[in-house]
Order: structure tokens, then sequence, then C-alpha cells
């Protein structure tokens, strides 16, 4: 016995109306795995992970009259702008050489803490370069004057500018650096030239 032609007629209409309904369900999926995936990253946002920078800022009070003469650093080495505050270029080696350098070179604040993924902005506010450089241990710069009496210079800061490695994290006047990936526990940083500068940056 055959089937009417009306019967014959809508079997593949159905066999299209399951198509288009597979194809609306893997469209909805698609959706909603991508709702899904913002929403992630979003509840990432609030946990801190891609959070607002943390910034550590870099300070002096360089005197540009004995830095920058032509007997001492040079010209235009030292830009600083700071009125009644300063230090000449002879005090500050001194002070240094005895174990008590001057305190108005600083990394503000001494230790940050952040949560995991956190950037970190070191800025350079002072009037003259910087570094701001990852070590082990906090230890000696590479200028000899700089350090304290019987210290010496990290595996980090050796051989100076004259490295990639330490070249790559000086900050000079009005710059900034910005430091990424760091792991979850403690890092040290330090500045190379003024080795007293330093901070302690703790990741949650």
């Amino acid at each position: 016995m055959s089937l009417p032609d009306s019967c014959r007629v809508r079997l593949p209409r159905q066999e299209g109306q399951r198509q288009r309904g597979k194809t609306m369900r893997r469209k909805l999926g698609l959706v909603g795995t991508a709702f899904a995936v913002l929403l992630f990253a979003g509840m990432m946002e609030q946990d801190g992970h891609h959070g607002t920078p943390a910034q550590v800022v870099a300070l002096d009070e360089c005197d540009p009259a004995t830095f920058n003469a032509a007997n001492a650093v040079g010209p235009d080495f030292c830009k600083n702008v700071a009125l009644g505050a300063s230090t000449t270029l002879s005090t500050l080696l001194s002070t240094a050489q005895m174990g008590n350098p001057n305190p108005n070179w600083d990394f503000e604040p001494d230790k940050l803490t952040v949560n995991e993924g956190t950037p970190i902005i070191a800025v350079n506010e002072g009037g003259e370069p910087h570094t701001f450089t990852e070590v082990a241990q906090f230890g000696g710069g590479f200028i000899g004057g700089l350090n304290a009496a019987n210290e010496t210079t990290v595996p980090e800061c050796a051989m100076g500018f004259s490295r990639v490695e330490v070249a790559r994290t000086r900050i000079l006047q009005g710059s900034q650096l910005q430091v990424t990936g760091l792991s979850k526990g403690q890092h040290l940083f330090q500045c190379c030239i003024h080795p007293w500068m330093r901070t302690t940056v703790v990741v949650k």
C-alpha cells in the first residue's frame, strides 16, 4: 500500500526542522560558552589577577650644581627641581661609604603586597637615573663609591649598563618601567646605582 503524497512531503520538512533545531542549540551553546568566558574574566578582574597596576616611586634630591659639574658626573645629569631640598655629590658619596646613605634616595613604598597578576609600575620622580632591578639578595650596586665599606656588587647589577639585563631595568627622570609576571612569593628590587634604594614586593 502506497503512502499518500501529503505524507511523503512531510518527512523531509520534519528532517529540516530537526536540523534547524540542532543549529539553534549549537548557536545557543556557543553564546553560553562566550558568556561564561566573559563572566570568568570579570571574576578574575575582581580577584585582582588583572587589576590596576601597583606603583613604586623612585625619589632623590640630587644637587644640580655639584652633580652636573664638568669634573663630576657631567652636564644635564641631575634634573632636580625641588627647591631647597638637595644634596651635594660629595655628601652623597661620603655618607654612602660610611654606611649611612642618604634616606632621601628611596623607593616608596618600602614594601608592597599585591595579588598575583598585578603589574608593578616603577616611576622615577627624582632628578637622576635609577634602576628597578630584581635581585636574589640585597647588596651593592655597580658604582663602588656608592657602596658601603666591604659591600660587594650583587650579580644582577654586575657590569652596570654594559649588560643588557641591567640596562633594561633603567628608569630615567620622568620615565617608568613596568614589571609583570611575578610569581607568588617575595621579590626583592633595588637600584643598581644607589643600592640602598630597596623595596620588597610580596605576591599573594
